[in-house]
C-alpha cells in the first residue's frame, strides 16, 4: 500500500502542479512574448511536459485501482469520496486526452506552417482546458485530503 500511495501522490503532484507553474506563471510571463518565439516555446515546453502527464495518466488509476483493491477490497466497497475522485480524474484524463490528440497536434502544425494565427488560437484552447482541468485537479486534491473528515 505505501508504493501504491506514493506512485498516486508523486503522480498527482507531477500533474496538476505541472498546470499550475504553467497557467499561473508561465502564462502570465510569456504574455508579452512576440508570437513567433511564444508559441514555439508553449510547444516546446508541452512536449516536455506530455510525457510527464502520460506517466500521470497512466499511474494515477494503476495505483488508485490498486488501492481500491487492496485497501477496500473492490469498488463495491469504496466511500463517495472515493468514487468522487475517480470521476474528476476521468474526466482529467479525457479533457488531457482531447488537448494532446486535438489542439496540442493543431497547435504544432500551425506553428510549423507558420500560422501564428491559427497556432494562437489553439494555444488559447489548450489554455482554457489546462484552467479546467487545473480546477478539477485541485478539487480532487480537496476531496483527496479533506474529504475523509467530512461527515
Amino acid at each position: 500500500m505505501p508504493v501504491a500511495i506514493a506512485l498516486h501522490v508523486l503522480a498527482a503532484v507531477i500533474w496538476v502542479g505541472g498546470m499550475f507553474f504553467a497557467y499561473m506563471a508561465m502564462r502570465p510571463a510569456a504574455a508579452s512574448i512576440e508570437p513567433a518565439i511564444r508559441l514555439p516555446l508553449w510547444s516546446r515546453t508541452f512536449g516536455r511536459f506530455f510525457p510527464w502527464v502520460w506517466v500521470s495518466v497512466i499511474a494515477l488509476p494503476a495505483s488508485g485501482y490498486w488501492m481500491i483493491s487492496d485497501a477496500f477490497g473492490g469498488m463495491a466497497h469504496t466511500s463517495l469520496r472515493i468514487n468522487i475522485m475517480q470521476t474528476l480524474g476521468i474526466i482529467m484524463i479525457m479533457i488531457y486526452l482531447h488537448v494532446f490528440f486535438a489542439p496540442y497536434r493543431r497547435l504544432n502544425r500551425a506553428i510549423a506552417a507558420g500560422d501564428f494565427t491559427a497556432a494562437a488560437s489553439q494555444l488559447a484552447q489548450i489554455r482554457r482546458l489546462i484552467g479546467i482541468n487545473l480546477l478539477l485537479g485541485l478539487a480532487t486534491i480537496i476531496v483527496a485530503t479533506a474529504g475523509r473528515y467530512w461527515r
